[in-house]
This record gives structure tokens, sequence and C-alpha cells, in this order.
């Protein structure tokens, strides 16, 4: 698995020039999503920001640069209780961008 670049959190606290408790949990936290495959990412965002609450999507959607729907997808699927996730993948079946030589053959 690749590992992404650390995202550095866009959040107020961690812009002011000031040190805040929060900048070393985000620092951590984006390590963390640097080393996740993608719907981890988005399950833990998601964790976040039901941990934070109102606002919570907004807030993690500047802590870790992910796109605030695909944090409330990850929302989704843990109303779900991950039921419809694949266990042994990381996509469904079908997921994912086509091949190239599937594509050129239309």
């Amino acid at each position: 698995m690749k590992t992404r670049p650390v995202h550095c959190c866009e959040c107020p606290n961690c812009l002011a020039p000031q040190d805040h408790p929060d900048k070393k949990y985000h620092q951590d936290f984006n390590l963390l999503l640097s080393r996740s495959d993608e719907q981890h990412r988005r399950w833990l965002a998601a964790m976040e920001a039901n941990r934070v609450g109102y606002g919570g999507i907004k807030l993690v959607a500047l802590i870790t640069g992910l796109d605030e729907k695909t944090i409330s997808r990850g929302q989704a699927e843990f109303d779900q209780s991950l039921q419809k996730r694949p266990t042994q993948r990381i996509r469904v079946v079908g997921g994912g961008r086509k091949l190239a030589e599937k594509k050129n053959l239309k």
C-alpha cells in the first residue's frame, strides 16, 4: 500500500501562530490517515466527526483535507454498521476505474 503525504491541518487553531493543544492531535491524526487505505480514512474521519458533534464534518474536512461528502459517506456506512462493505476487499465488486483495454474496445 502506498503512503500518502501527510496533510497539514487548515483549522483556525492550527493556523494560529501560538501553540494549541489540538495541533499535535491533528498532526497525529493526519499521520494515521496518510498510512490508511481509502475506506479506513473515510471511517476514521467519520468517527472523529461523530465525536465532535455539530459542525464535525466541516471541521474534520479542514483538519484532514477530505471532502465533506466523503466524511458523510463514512458516517452513512457506520449507520449501517458497515454491513454493505466487503470484508476482504477495499472496494465493492465492480467499483473503481474500468480497465483502459475494456474502455477502448467500445
